[in-house]
């Protein structure tokens, strides 16, 4: 055999034994569902060097094993809420037994337990709630800590570095952390260098460093989506909003976002807290466990029952569609949930085709226009199904409604980054906070319900009149879910 011909005859077999070992490892990989191992599978047959990329780039949920291993060491060293003295009555809170296990589920995935003694508001609307958190950090004596998937050097994202930069002159300790991909722009922004230069320790979460090489040592699309603020132990911030203007001008097109954010104090701050220095400490390596071990202070008794969720690509997994399914099994007679983004699990869209069809009026709120084309289409192609079984499908036209939030009968709330995808079950650090309190979930209701006022309900018959080139698009995105 000639030289020419024995590299021609590995040019040939090299491609397949790396199909084959992709394949090996599509099955033998833990935490696959079927769907997701068929979906590799076809892509790996049908479309062989473009699948052996796609999966090399996007096929593992790997950040890398340096990162990892300083997130869990970050996280093994950080003071237990169970473990300070004093807080027992904040850390049994009175919660109806019909609801203790929604809360059992959360500690189990975060290791954070409910606690009471809070209080919380929701925000009128974006521009109020920088209004109010610029007024808190210029109220901070302490410390102020914030992440946020996306800052824009905008009108809103100058005014909180603004702030920092005051609180940090007159000595407060303020640390602001960003998603190196969501905030890329603004590591090049004015405000970004007047913060480093007043004092205000920066960081950006998850670098992506050299492009080309990330995908070697982990997935660049796994991001930090998680939008936390904690100022002096006490006050925290949880919502999907980002630090940014409703006209998010990176993506006009889609604009206003229409966010929902939520300022809490008391103990709830603290569980926060925890998130925000897990992340710090495996990026920087500062320590914050001092703020963690300090006693608990009831601000109201007995408050809101209220606990901090934190998911991600090193937490367990399946945790947040757990936590979703868990609430919506426990609705009894109302369910209402707004999202942008939509592609469920096979066991999610059954929970909730099975909410209705028990009788529960079930309702979900989808933005008109999505600024993600894929998931739109995705997401449509599961209408027909939730339609037939019951759900009220609502579409909201006055800009992209990127709020998170599901209430239950009234009295229950889950609000925060988290969407009801692929990507924040599975890719992104998400935080969520769970809470019991029929005033406060009623300021949450009323807000879902001006959104249902403002949005056009879709019918059975709409969705069935769409023609078969739409169906068979819809369809098809949505059977690369498990893939996207």
């Amino acid at each position: 055999m000639t030289t020419n011909s024995l590299l021609a005859l590995l040019a040939l077999l090299l491609p397949m034994a790396v199909q084959a070992a992709l394949l090996i490892r599509v099955l033998l990989r833990p935490h696959r569902e079927p769907s997701a191992r068929m979906a590799w599978v076809v892509v790996l047959f049908t479309l062989p060097l473009f699948g052996i990329l796609a999966y090399l780039l996007f096929g593992e949920v790997n950040i890398g094993r340096r990162r990892a291993a300083r997130l869990r060491a970050a996280n093994e060293r950080l003071p237990s809420l169970r473990g300070i003295d004093g807080a027992r009555g904040l850390l049994a809170p009175p919660v109806p037994e019909r609801y203790r296990h929604l809360f059992r589920v959360g500690e189990s995935i975060s290791g954070l337990p409910a606690v009471g003694g809070n209080r919380g508001a929701l925000m009128a609307d974006s521009n109020a709630s920088i209004d109010a958190l610029v007024a808190d950090i210029d109220a901070a004596r302490d410390h102020v800590h914030v992440l946020f998937y996306i800052w824009l050097a905008d009108n809103n994202g100058s005014r909180v570095a603004r702030a920092l930069v005051r609180a940090a002159e007159r000595g407060v300790a303020c640390r602001a952390m960003a998603d190196d991909l969501g905030s890329r722009r603004l590591f090049r922004s004015q405000p970004w260098r007047r913060m480093r230069a007043a004092g205000v320790h920066l960081a950006r979460a998850l670098p992506v460093g050299n492009p080309l090489l990330r995908p070697l040592s982990g997935r660049i699309d796994l991001r930090n989506h998680r939008k936390i603020v904690v100022i002096d132990n006490d006050i925290t911030y949880c919502g999907s909003q980002n630090c940014a203007d409703p006209e998010f001008r990176i993506k006009p097109k889609y604009a206003p976002w229409v966010d929902a954010m939520m300022r809490f104090e008391g103990p709830v701050a603290r569980a926060n807290q925890a998130l925000f220095a897990s992340h710090w400490t495996a990026q920087t390596g500062e320590e914050l466990d001092h703020l963690l071990s300090l006693p608990l202070a009831e601000k109201l008794s007995p408050g809101v029952p209220a606990q901090v969720i934190g998911t991600g690509p090193t937490v367990r997994w399946s945790a947040m569609p757990q936590v979703f399914e868990e609430l919506i099994y426990s609705a009894r007679r109302e369910l209402i949930i707004t999202t942008p983004y939509y592609v469920p699990d096979e066991s999610m869209q059954s929970a909730l085709c099975a909410s209705a069809r028990r009788g529960v009026a079930t309702t979900i709120v989808f933005p008109s226009h999505n600024d993600s084309w894929v998931v739109a289409a995705a997401s449509r192609s599961y209408y027909q199904e939730l339609l037939l079984a019951g759900v009220r499908i609502l579409e909201y036209p006055k800009g992209l409604l990127h709020t998170k939030s599901l209430t239950l009968d009234g009295e229950v709330t889950l609000i925060g980054s988290a969407n009801m995808d692929r990507r924040s079950f599975d890719l992104n650090y998400e935080n969520n906070i769970l809470f019991i309190d029929a005033a406060l979930t009623a300021e949450v209701r009323c807000r879902q319900q001006d959104y249902i006022a403002d949005s056009s309900p879709l019918s059975i018959e709409t969705v069935q009149a769409w023609g078969w080139r739409r169906r068979l698009w819809h369809n098809a995105i949505a059977m690369l879910g498990p893939v996207l």
